[in-house]
């Protein structure tokens, strides 16, 4: 749905209503990334829902086929692989590294568990909007992830 708003047409009908979605973000190097990580993690909304959350580094990655989280800070980027450089892969993996700090995610919870989710969830609802969170909620939901 994303990729159709991008491509100019932004609304999408939703169990009988239209929403409008935004653009999404995408980037254009690692630089760029950093910057976005930066920006999102000095948002009031991010720092009062997930205090003390500590600075997160961003590097490339070698292959090609996934970005990831590790702990306790860092995210790695193929950043040659247009698909890895977008907005909702970055609040994928920046979730990941709100929920290890919130609540230790990652270390005896599922990776992508509820706690995940429900960070991923409010990311998106904070950095990209609420339609598209309402969206992604659904699906989650739809799978049986929430």
């Amino acid at each position: 749905m994303l990729d159709r708003a991008a491509a100019g047409t932004p609304t999408v009908e939703f169990f009988g209503s239209t929403l409008t979605l935004p653009p999404e973000r995408r980037f254009a190097d690692l630089a760029s990334v950093r910057r976005w990580i930066d920006a999102v993690l000095a948002l009031g909304a991010v720092r009062e829902r997930w205090p003390g959350t500590p600075p997160c580094a961003v590097r490339p990655r070698r292959g090609t086929a996934r970005a990831h989280y590790v702990p306790p800070g860092e995210i790695a980027v193929p950043v040659s692989e247009r698909w890895a450089l977008r907005e909702m892969v970055l609040c994928h993996e920046l979730a990941h590294h709100l929920a290890w700090h919130d609540r230790g995610v990652g270390a005896d919870a599922p990776a992508h568990g509820r706690d995940f989710v429900e960070t991923y969830v409010s990311l998106v609802d904070i950095v990209v909007g609420p339609e598209v969170a309402l969206l992604l909620r659904a699906g989650f939901d739809a799978g049986g992830a929430v």
